[in-house]
């Protein structure tokens, strides 16, 4: 079976936007990197839910936009529309099928927005929201919103900040109207940048990038309320360089949670207790390049694919369903710039 995956960039360098490979889980093999269509820098990425409309990060005129193209019956991708604001560009954007709404986050300028989409593509801005304050590492002298999405259920969106060392769980109405009604403080420095839920609706796991740790939270889904249950390393205690935790991603059984560390180049293993979702780490892998940026589990859950920013490369593993660990099966498979990995 061969799976598309759409790859989101920086395009300091070599690349020139959007990009796609194939993944062949029978010959268990990355092949075929494809050209998909030019963007300034789009470094997260978003499909609807016939994958027909894409929306990413770029630069309009010099200005932070997200913009959305739209593949027509010939599979040819034309770009629809862009929202731009003067600044920079936000950092994250996630799809809501049921409202029709897309959501993003802007580290720079600590806000976090909803627009209005339709089945072409066009986007129209709803509302913004605009973090305050700072916390106690030298990269949080301000707000850095970096995660925007819905909670399991679609009751509520949750926002993570990494300069405020919080996530606001935000009501959503049908206006698109943001209303914060609950907010967890996680301790000073932990820089929340990224956040996967268990399948049973109750527990989460929040990435804090600048702690390099993972917490375990308790989630109430009628409140929107987040509580603390663990924290845990995701690098070993000799590594004392620079270390910053990337992505999150869980299985689909819920048995195992993976997170990447950019600095110490590797992917963490933990399994999940069946009695309290609880983590214990079982492997840290090294993720063969420079700065894992993003990775991601492919729909059959039997393999990963991590990208890396810095040496342009995708690294293959396959997964064990049973123990979670992960085999290096490729890599040095070419990939300019990469920093998103999407599943179509």
């Amino acid at each position: 079976m061969k799976e598309n995956i759409l790859l989101g960039t920086y395009t300091k360098r070599e690349s020139k936007g959007v990009y796609q490979i194939q993944l062949d889980t029978e010959k268990k093999e990355l092949a075929d990197l494809s050209f998909v269509v030019e963007a300034d820098s789009p470094t997260y990425l978003a499909l609807s839910d016939d994958q027909t409309v894409l929306y990413t990060i770029s630069k309009e005129n010099g200005a932070g936009a997200l913009v959305s193209f739209k593949k027509n019956v010939k599979n040819d991708i034309t770009k629809v529309d862009a929202v731009s604001a003067e600044g920079a560009p936000p950092c994250y954007v996630s799809f809501d099928k049921e409202r029709s709404f897309v959501y993003t986050a802007n580290y720079h300028k600590g806000e976090v927005a909803v627009l209005k989409t339709d089945a072409e593509g066009h986007l129209a801005l709803l509302d913004t929201v605009k973090h305050t304050g700072s916390s106690v590492h030298e990269n949080q002298q301000s707000a850095h919103a970096h995660y925007m999405d819905l909670t399991p259920d679609n009751r509520f969106v949750v926002a993570c900040d990494l300069g405020t060392d919080a996530v606001y769980t935000y009501s959503v109405d049908e206006t698109g109207k943001l209303t914060e009604v609950s907010r967890y403080n996680a301790a000073p420095g932990t820089g929340p940048r990224h956040l996967v839920f268990h399948p049973n609706g109750t527990t989460a796991y929040l990435f804090g990038e600048l702690s390099s740790e993972v917490l375990v939270l308790g989630y109430e889904p009628e409140t929107g309320t987040f509580t603390h249950l663990q924290t845990i390393s995701t690098i070993p205690a000799e590594h004392t360089s620079f270390n910053g935790g990337a992505a999150i991603r869980i299985s689909d059984d819920g048995r195992f949670v993976y997170a990447s560390n950019r600095g110490h180049d590797s992917i963490a293993v933990f399994s999940v207790s069946s009695d309290d979702q609880t983590l214990e780490l079982i492997d840290i892998v090294p993720s063969e390049g420079k700065i894992p940026r993003d990775f991601a589990i492919d729909p059959s859950g039997k393999f990963i694919v991590a990208a890396h920013q810095d040496s342009d490369n995708l690294t293959l593993f396959e997964r064990d369903t049973a123990s979670g660990k992960l085999t290096l099966v490729q890599k040095d498979v070419y990939a300019p710039e990469c920093v998103c990995v999407y599943f179509k």
